[in-house]
């Protein structure tokens, strides 16, 4: 049965680092099925109240380094509020309107449009947005990637 709650936990935390790139898996959500189900198919044991205190911080830290991220990367580039939501709002959509590029796309268009339209900057501002959500999102991948990588290495510190 390690073997397979090993098997199981890993097939999840892959899905979590592809939802680093894919936005509409929630990683976090997914990392915690991959603890949640190797206990149910293994054993709880070493998985103690510190190791989900500690698990439980990433997790905040996981939402907290993606929304900064997107915020930082928008306003450093002279974006405003309606960029940020622009970007936000083309992340999850673009994938679905334009299948393998949306993911870059979605987020640099979506800042571009909110900025003409909702706050009304000229068009050479606007793709300066547009670029501020890209450094948003590659910095946010980069950074989750990260901090997923340690809650990994916590949890085989706990388990193994």
């Amino acid at each position: 049965m390690e073997i397979i709650a090993w098997l199981m936990a890993t097939v999840l935390f892959v899905c979590a680092f592809l939802g680093l790139v894919y936005p509409i898996i929630p990683s976090a959500l997914v990392m915690v099925c991959g603890f949640l189900l190797y206990g149910v198919i293994d054993t709880f044991e070493g998985m103690t109240t510190l190791f989900w205190v500690i698990q439980a911080l990433f997790i905040v830290l996981l939402f907290g380094a993606d929304t900064l991220a997107n915020l930082v990367g928008v306003k450093k580039f002279g974006g405003s509020k309606a960029g940020m939501w622009g970007s936000t709002i083309g992340l999850l959509l673009g994938p679905f309107v334009i299948p393998v590029a949306g993911i870059l796309l979605g987020p640099f268009l979506g800042a571009i449009l909110a900025e003409l339209v909702v706050s009304r900057s000229s068009f050479k501002q606007a793709i300066k947005t547009g670029i501020g959500s890209l450094v948003g999102f590659f910095t946010s991948v980069v950074t989750k990637g990260v901090i997923m990588g340690i809650m990994i290495a916590v949890f085989l510190f706990f388990v193994a």
